[in-house]
């Protein structure tokens, strides 16, 4: 199966925000980039997506400078896509379909920032669009909204996706399927030494 792991809005625009402090988890790019050296290490196509908002004047505005990746992330590779979309999920104002289908991908893993916005939404779509969709919980944040915390949007993420729009997986549950690959290969077999 062909999988691609879609990094969503791990952007400075976020941090430019006077609330980014109270963010689940300010330290994202860290969980990001161990899922990024997965997906390089399985052979996965990584896309990253930015969100973007012209001519509004705020952090989303590529005009104020803070539509770009976090700094400390690790970089690109050549042939990594970096996309800009307007919409809430990364199909309806990219080519990221195109992409995908070109790339003959079947599979997705999502990450990113605002865990039930823009990475649930990502979710959604792509499951509707036939992708099977892994959806890394731990590789995304978020904060609180409309009377709940943080913890409880992450709760009521996991409750809708769950078994009807996607996988719910952490970045160490990956990693750990990743070593039994190693060992047994993607069939299940055992691999000999030589």
């Amino acid at each position: 199966m062909n999988r691609a792991l879609i990094v969503i809005d791990v952007q400075e625009s976020f941090r430019a925000r006077p609330g980014w402090s109270r963010m689940a988890d300010p330290g994202i790019a860290r969980s990001v980039d161990r899922l990024v050296a997965l997906a390089r290490d399985r052979g996965d196509l990584v896309v990253r997506v930015l969100h973007s908002e012209p001519g509004t004047g705020d952090v989303f505005d590529p005009e104020q400078g803070h539509v770009r990746p976090f700094a400390e992330l690790a970089p690109p590779l050549p042939g990594e896509p970096l996309l800009t979309k307007t919409s809430h999920n990364c199909f309806t104002t990219t080519g990221l379909q195109r992409l995908l289908t070109e790339a003959g991908v079947s599979a997705l893993t999502v990450c990113g920032i605002r865990t039930e916005q823009c990475v649930e939404t990502t979710a959604r779509v792509g499951s509707d669009l036939g992708y099977a969709v892994t959806f890394v919980t731990d590789a995304t944040t978020t904060e609180g909204v409309g009377g709940l915390s943080a913890t409880q949007i992450v709760e009521r993420t996991e409750a809708v996706l769950r078994d009807r729009f996607a996988r719910i997986a952490t970045v160490a549950e990956l990693e750990a399927e990743r070593a039994a690959e190693r060992t047994t290969g993607p069939t299940g077999l055992a691999v000999s030494a030589g």
